[in-house]
């Protein structure tokens, strides 16, 4: 009797299906301003090396190359990195390089390559903290940093409340499941960095803000939010199969009108609070 054989494919890695849903690229576009902002605040100059992990198409990735610096762009979403490359092919940048790759396993890097390495609400989403804390500080070179933006759990402002809203329509999260927004909690970060070797009085935090910038209303960000993002494709995924996405709807539509700060009503501008965290390596 012959052996049977499986034909069962291999697992998606979940985090990987979820960003390459939809097209973040169209929420990272609302994004740029802020992106070039936040990077000209980080003593960038040119032949630094800068990873940005978790670099989406290159909100941050490109003004860091922009600026000299030599950057490799990691994420784990291929559509993403295909995106980040197109752009950087665009602006002809040629000290810019966007491959995939996931935050808790940074294998195809070596120790100590970076000078600095950013990753502005990227690798807060990726499963096993203390794993993406150790590969961030392993790749960084002594005297180096680490600058990580991440959202803050119960946060009044946008993008903190859309996570929270989609969750209440979705199913419980599997067993073991750490939540992204622990990254937005200070002591978490001080513990999972001291883990990786690193002592709290080099870890330093500020509330810094962020603005999406969009040339229509609220209701039509929702709808871009709706379609591509994919933690809010899910939601309206679930909801609609129990007959919420009405609800759900509604209560996006109030936040982004509530939050909009934009005198225009063709359109949006909402800033959202999140932690800025820097680590000297």
């Amino acid at each position: 009797m012959e052996k049977a054989t499986s034909t069962a494919l291999p697992a998606v890695n979940p985090n990987k299906a979820l960003w390459e849903k939809g097209d973040f690229t169209r929420i990272a576009a609302t994004m740029r301003e802020s992106g070039m902002a936040l990077v000209r605040k980080l003593g960038i100059s040119a032949g630094m090396d800068v990873l940005d992990l978790g670099c989406g198409d290159g909100t941050t990735a490109i003004p860091a190359a922009r600026l000299g610096a030599n950057v490799t762009g990691v994420d784990i979403a291929a559509n993403l990195v295909a995106a980040g490359n197109i752009r950087a092919q665009v602006e002809a940048l040629s000290n810019i390089y966007f491959r995939e790759g996931d935050a808790t396993n940074l294998e195809e890097i070596s120790d100590a390559s970076f000078d600095l390495v950013i990753s502005i609400f990227g690798a807060m989403f990726a499963p096993r903290p203390f794993d993406v804390a150790e590969e961030m500080v392993r790749v960084t070179r002594p005297g180096g940093r680490i600058v990580m933006g991440n959202w803050i759990p119960n946060d009044p402002t946008l993008v903190a409340q859309i996570l929270k809203i989609s969750a209440a329509y979705t199913p419980p999260p599997p067993e073991g499941f750490v939540s992204p927004m622990l990254w937005g909690v200070e002591s978490h970060v001080t513990e999972r960095f001291g883990e990786a070797g690193i002592p709290a009085e080099r870890i330093s935090f500020e509330r810094d803000t962020y603005t999406f910038n969009a040339p229509f209303s609220p209701a039509e960000l929702v709808a871009i939010f709706r379609k591509y993002y994919g933690p809010t494709m899910n939601a309206f995924e679930a909801a609609e199969y129990n007959g919420q996405d009405a609800a759900l709807q509604n209560e996006l539509e109030t936040l982004f009108n509530r939050e909009n700060r934009s005198n225009d009503p063709g359109k949006t501008t909402i800033p959202a609070t999140f932690l800025l965290v820097t680590v000297q390596r």
